[in-house]
């Protein structure tokens, strides 16, 4: 969902927040929303969203970002939610190292279910409890470089990288956005009808070069 329209903002990008139950995906959304963190979290059922609007290279960008439930038994209902989304936050809790082992499993779910262009993030989240560390930033780093990921460690109590994270995934998107939008100009741009006084040589079998003008 990358739509384009004309009145309040210029586009508006959709972004699925995805991990494990209580890794913290509803208070980075509410963080990044509305500035709030509520320690008494409870666990998302089904799937809510919420919205932002901000500047990103001058254009008025709204973002729909998607809270999915990390429990299994709603991962049927979730999927259908991976549809039309052009960004996705990969969160898992650092505290907590079956969180980051299932970081692929949801990768793999993501990329089954996304478009192939999607701007994914991979966030360590939870960087404020890092006496109970039980990931190392370096094992997120290179998790991320083999996958072909950008990766901060954030914190929502905190607001930790919260901004930056959402900011980096709206901007790549924004760039991509803009590169095929160019790219579609260019190519009506190379298939416009030859202008008046086009000149085209043409070489005949005996080696005379015959001279044409080829016009509208």
């Amino acid at each position: 969902m990358a739509h384009r329209v004309d009145h309040e903002y210029d586009y508006l990008f959709k972004i699925v927040l995805i991990g494990d139950s209580g890794v913290g995906k509803t208070n980075i959304l509410s963080r990044f929303t509305r500035n709030e963190f509520c320690l008494e979290s409870k666990s998302t059922i089904g799937v809510e969203f919420a919205t932002r609007t901000l500047q990103v290279e001058g254009k008025t960008v709204k973002a729909q970002i998607w809270d999915t439930a990390g429990q299994e038994r709603y991962r049927a209902i979730t999927s259908a939610y991976y549809r039309g989304a052009v960004g996705a936050l990969m969160v898992y809790d650092i505290t907590k190292r079956q969180t980051f082992d299932n970081v692929q499993r949801w990768l793999r779910e993501l990329r089954d279910h996304a478009d192939s262009n999607i701007v994914i993030m991979m966030a360590g989240n939870k960087s404020d409890l890092n006496h109970l560390r039980a990931v190392t930033e370096e094992d997120g780093q290179a998790l991320a470089e083999r996958e072909g990921l950008s990766f901060l460690e954030t914190s929502a109590l905190e607001a930790t990288n919260i901004e930056k994270a959402f900011r980096t995934i709206l901007t790549e998107i924004y760039h991509i956005i803009s590169k095929k939008a160019l790219a579609a100009q260019e190519a009506a741009a190379s298939t416009a009808i030859p202008g008046q006084g086009t000149t085209i040589n043409v070489t005949d079998t005996s080696g005379n070069t015959k001279r044409g003008c080829c016009s509208t």
